[in-house]
């Protein structure tokens, strides 16, 4: 697409989350609600949709919409009923979803996220509401057949809905990972796209800049990935604009990504809210969410992303790229809280998390909740380090190898069993430094010529002859006054 034609354009952009509880059970039977098992295990008469049974409110689903609407600052309602929703599909064996339709339990709220240009913007929430998932239909099996898998008919969700407040499909990759952030921080979804815990639906349309009438929405569904999100975006942007200057009439439709092709595909034309007949759900009683259950959720939530952010920027003086990668995961900011409340180096101990504690993870794929080093540990380490005891390169090629292999061993004991001890004693220094400069008369020349950059060398020099034991700070010093002199 020529870019001039994109120049002219904006791009209008809501999302709409589909977040599946971590409950135990379904939203309205008991029915186990766990990913993975045996097609159709998980279910009852209740699930499949038997005439004459009756749902049952799963309460934890209530106090986790309350969580999320709480980290999002929604206003929580205190009246709410259930609806139904009416439509066939194979996998909705009742012919109809219980959802929130005029009463959702969550509106209102924002979520913040890093726009286009790196500033701050607030993204607005319409709503939060619950909901119960459909079966999966499953068409790659069986060569002649769809198959049907009602293990996640009536597994709890929360539907998150945007504004259509996103401009580029950067924005909704951003959006989508802050969401995704948020419900493992909370531990209310396990974010899990690839697996279906959250699913994303794009409404994207495409206006004249200086326009404020919305364009043609178009809905695209059967994305896997927020960079597949973001993929079905840009194509959709170019899709829509394309058919603009080419005089064609865009319709309002649902369409499916292509992951493959990376391309959308049209599924069939967009429902309206009247299509889905909504009514009252007359089995469940209305639902009244008092203040008091409120306040009893909001005593019990964590810290999340955005607070540890400021704390880390504000409070410890990090920098914004240091405390985005720690808050990025959970479990990576959790053990740095375990690390910080040991030390008040807290730079350093970022270092460490970020650096030799990442490379291990990453190199033995596994979590930080198999990391074998606690958090004392490498606060041990980092203490060591500030006083003088080891070099930082010490700790990190001898020290932390020996730590992953005798986890309960201790780091000066380590340096001491290993004879790592750095060496402060003047004359033993200045016998090092000598053993150098006695060495390499050709250098010792150049430098007092004028190439002082050869300092390097010469320290690099004198931590092979030492063993690395020579203190760094007093070497450096000394060996500059006896090159000097």
């Amino acid at each position: 697409m020529d870019e001039i034609f994109r120049d002219r354009y904006e791009v209008v952009v809501g999302l709409e989350v589909h977040a599946q509880m971590l409950t135990c059970s379904k939203a309205y039977s008991n029915d186990l609600n766990e990913y993975g098992t045996s097609p159709n295990s998980n279910v009852s008469v209740i699930s499949l949709g038997h005439p004459g049974t009756l749902p049952r409110m799963n309460k934890k689903t209530i106090e986790f919409a309350i969580k999320l609407g709480l980290a999002c600052g929604c206003e929580i309602a205190e009246s709410q009923y259930f609806a139904r929703k009416n439509y066939f599909y194979p996998d909705l064996p009742k012919g109809y979803q219980i959802t929130q339709d005029k009463t959702p339990i969550c509106t209102g709220g924002k979520i913040s996220i890093k726009s286009d240009t790196g500033e701050e913007k607030l993204i607005r929430l319409t709503r939060i509401h619950m909901e119960e998932d459909a079966g999966k239909s499953i068409h790659d099996v069986d060569l002649y057949d769809t198959l049907v898998d009602l293990n996640r008919a009536g597994v709890p969700l929360l539907e998150i809905v945007s504004e259509p407040d996103i401009r580029s499909s950067q924005e909704a990759y951003a959006y989508l990972t802050e969401v995704r952030k948020l419900v493992r921080y909370l531990d209310i979804c396990d974010g899990n796209m690839e697996e279906g815990s959250l699913r994303c639906d794009a409404n994207v349309s495409v206006r004249l800049k200086g326009e404020t009438d919305f364009g043609t929405k178009v809905e695209v569904k059967n994305m896997n990935s927020i960079r597949n999100v973001q993929r079905a975006i840009e194509f959709e942007i170019g899709r829509q604009i394309t058919a603009i200057e080419s005089g064609e009439s865009l319709v309002q439709e649902t369409r499916s990504f292509d992951a493959l092709k990376g391309i959308t595909i049209s599924m069939r034309t967009k429902e309206a809210a009247n299509d889905y007949r909504y009514f009252p759900e007359p089995d469940l009683q209305p639902l009244v969410v008092t203040e008091s259950q409120i306040e009893a959720v909001r005593k019990e939530m964590p810290a999340l992303p955005q607070e540890l952010f400021q704390k880390y920027t504000q409070q410890f003086g990090l920098s914004e790229y240091d405390a985005y990668n720690l808050t990025d995961s959970k479990s990576i900011a959790l053990y740095y809280e375990d690390l910080v409340a040991l030390t008040s180096n807290y730079k350093s101990a970022a270092n460490w998390i970020m650096g030799d504690v990442k490379s291990y993870l990453n190199e033995n794929g596994v979590d930080i909740e198999e990391f074998p080093i606690q958090p004392i540990k490498i606060a041990e380490i980092i203490q060591l380090i500030d006083e003088g005891k080891v070099s930082f390169s010490i700790a990190s090629q001898r020290i932390f190898p020996e730590l992953v292999k005798n986890s309960w061993d201790s780091p000066l004991a380590i340096a001491e069993r290993l004879n790592l001890i750095q060496d402060s004693d003047e004359s033993t220094i200045l016998a090092f430094i000598q053993e150098v400069i006695d060495s390499n008369p050709n250098e010792v020349e150049r430098y007092r010529n004028g190439e002082k950059q050869l300092t390097g060398f010469f320290m690099g020099q004198l931590m092979k002859v030492s063993k690395g034991k020579a203190d760094p700070k007093s070497a450096n010093a000394l060996l500059r006054n006896k090159l000097d002199s």
